[in-house]
């Protein structure tokens, strides 16, 4: 009897641990890559991003040559991209409001960043990207290294986002 008890107590940790591991992973899906852009899309009037396999398959590749370092390092692919990196968990989500954060920065009068970085806000929100595809890795660092592709690339000089 004191086996199945124990036996018992072991399957339903286990099961517990399992449910915890998924909603964590879920909370990383392309579901939340797309909502978290496209609401701030949203907000300013541009279409919403579609999730695109090809350009998600370039991003986990190009993840997935971080590993080692998870230097905030940009590629030099055919997709306009936006990366960065967190500790803890370091969520979807968390890694959009990092480069939407970048709004208070962006002058839309002048076309340019004002007091700081705002690019990385301007490709969420350009409205010729159409596609996205976003990977998440963890760094052996324990840090986590996220890429957002963008199909077309946006930023091009002397072009308002939206």
């Amino acid at each position: 009897m004191r086996l199945t008890k124990i036996s018992l107590a072991t399957f339903y940790f286990m099961a517990l641990v399992l449910t915890m591991a998924q909603v964590s992973l879920a909370q990383n899906t392309h579901h939340y890559f797309l909502a978290a852009h496209n609401s701030v899309r949203a907000r300013v009037g541009v279409s919403p991003l579609a999730w695109n396999k090809t350009v998600a398959a370039y991003a986990r590749k190009y993840a997935t040559t971080r590993l080692g370092d998870c230097k905030l390092e940009h590629s030099s692919g055919p997709y306009g991209e936006n990366i960065a990196e967190g500790s803890g968990d370091f969520t979807a989500v968390e890694a959009v409001k990092l480069w939407v954060g970048e709004k208070s920065n962006y002058d839309y009068n002048s076309n340019s960043c004002v007091g700081g970085e705002c690019l990385h806000y301007t490709q969420v929100v350009w409205r010729n990207s159409v596609h996205l595809g976003c990977a998440r890795v963890k760094c052996h660092n324990g840090w986590w290294f996220v890429t957002c592709n963008y199909d077309p690339p946006g930023n091009y000089v002397g072009e308002r986002p939206y």
